[in-house]
């Protein structure tokens, strides 16, 4: 059945107008004169998208908006605004509505628009499908996106999930490698075992050895009674060495025997163990380079990469954004003990111009912060980090009106990408240490880094929390 659009329009003359365009393209109009006429029919009727004047008596379009969006219809809102009415339409697009067509406007800009919210309604409800579908019949958690290339990513978990491969996932940080390597263990045979993680990368030679293989009583100093590693742990079940790519020569050797012959020792001891474990790894480092420099073994790579696979990083699947902000905010309204929001359209323009170099992790973060830090039940485009709305050089759908302005071609020319993207990451550290009181800790978790990178990263740019 063809789309059915609802207008809510004081002047007979325009709603007619409307109507014709719209039935001239194959959707189903219906008309009503006012605002309180409107919802009545959005009561009794199946409506797919609705077209409202923003001046009208009694009650306006923004009044109308917020009482549609009271009473739960999740249904795009486009407005028809004049000139003078520019303030009312930002302010509509702040609250939740789709988008606003100025008028006088062409036929082809409202088929245009009607079209496009349509397809975007259309995309996030077989998203959400596609999850729970997913989520019933495999137990992805966490895993988001109806993306050809996360289709891709499902399919291989699925197809190695019962084997005992070993799998290595490459990725950018923050692409979600764990989600994946937890997806393959809960659909396989061992997942009523263990699930082991090892950040390689966060621990001393000395002490990840002893993590990984375990020790005997003894074995160095504070060493006061035998301790299993991860391997006598995950018996039977999966084990995810994140980022492998930072495991010392000496590490990889003995890491290279155990996958050998299945066998171990602890440290300071001499008896070897015998474990059945699935070994996943993962890292965002390029471990070809590795192997050319020397820094890693090419037999332990070969062990390692009987298969791969790529986890692609937020940039190249944006149509899973939409996806992963309304996973976000239902997750963090659950945990934070949060009443639901929603995020304006002009927020999720912004969001997905946004290049996110911390890929999921990052809009994770900056979700959960906004969903805190935010008053009313709508995330606006004052409460999202200013690097992130200056970001943004998007038009509107019209084409005719930037809510954001773009650079003028002066600035294009007096920066260049590096310093701009410096700019831009001293801004967003900046934004962080102040939203957590210049604690360190706290402003790396909400922007995805470690404590380590953070650091380095403000000591890069000269950035002192406590003068913030």
């Amino acid at each position: 059945m063809n789309p059915k659009i609802l207008i809510v329009e004081d002047e007979s003359n325009m709603r007619k107008t409307l109507s014709s365009i719209l039935e001239e393209e194959g959707f189903i109009s219906v008309q009503a004169a006012q605002a309180k006429e409107g919802l009545k029919i959005l009561s009794e009727q199946n409506i797919s998208l609705i077209i409202s004047d923003i001046k009208m008596p009694q009650m306006d379009g923004i009044e109308f908006l917020r009482e549609v969006r009271t009473k739960g219809y999740d249904i795009p809102l486009i407005f028809i605004t004049a000139y003078g009415s520019f303030d009312s339409a930002v302010e509509a697009l702040r609250l939740g509505a789709y988008d606003y067509i100025t008028k006088p406007f062409e036929p082809e800009t409202v088929v245009h628009t009607v079209k496009r919210a349509l397809e975007h309604k259309k995309l996030t409800e077989e998203n959400i499908y596609l999850r729970e579908e997913l989520e019933r019949k495999y137990g992805f958690e966490g895993l988001v996106g109806n993306t050809q290339c996360m289709r891709d990513v499902y399919a291989l978990i699925e197809k190695v999930a019962d084997s005992k491969v070993p799998v290595l996932l490459r990725g950018e940080s923050g692409t979600g490698k764990e989600l994946v390597a937890r997806a393959i263990h809960k659909i396989s045979r061992r997942k009523d075992k263990n699930f082991v993680v090892i950040n390689c990368g966060a621990l001393p030679e000395t002490l990840l050895e002893s993590e990984i293989f375990g020790h005997e009583k003894g074995a160095f100093t504070g060493a006061d009674k035998k301790k299993p590693g991860i391997f006598e742990i995950g018996n039977e079940g999966t084990i995810f060495l994140d980022e492998v790519g930072d495991l010392s020569p000496s590490v990889q050797m003995k890491l290279l025997r155990f996958l050998q012959s299945e066998e171990f020792i602890r440290v300071g001891g001499t008896t070897p163990l015998k474990v059945d474990v699935r070994i996943i790894s993962a890292t965002n480092k390029n471990l070809d380079k590795l192997i050319e420099e020397k820094r890693f073994r090419d037999d332990l790579y070969y062990r390692i990469n009987t298969v791969s696979i790529n986890i692609p990083p937020l940039r190249d699947r944006k149509e899973d954004i939409p996806l992963l902000i309304d996973h976000f905010l239902k997750k963090y309204s659950k945990e934070d003990n949060i009443p639901i929001k929603k995020v304006s359209e002009e927020v999720l323009r912004v969001l997905c111009e946004y290049p996110w170099r911390g890929n999921v992790r990052e809009l994770e973060n900056l979700i959960r912060a906004a969903l805190v830090l935010s008053k009313g039940n709508v995330i606006k485009i004052e409460d999202i980090p200013p690097v992130i709305r200056q970001a943004d050089k998007s038009d509107s759908v019209t084409g005719k009106n930037n809510i954001i302005p773009s650079p003028s071609s002066e600035q294009k020319e007096s920066f260049s990408f590096k310093q701009i993207r410096e700019k831009a990451e001293k801004e967003y550290l900046i934004y962080t240490l102040k939203k957590t009181a210049g604690n360190i800790s706290k402003a790396s978790k909400l922007a995805g880094l470690s404590r380590r990178h953070f650091y380095d990263k403000i000591q890069q740019y000269g950035i002192n929390p406590r003068k913030l």
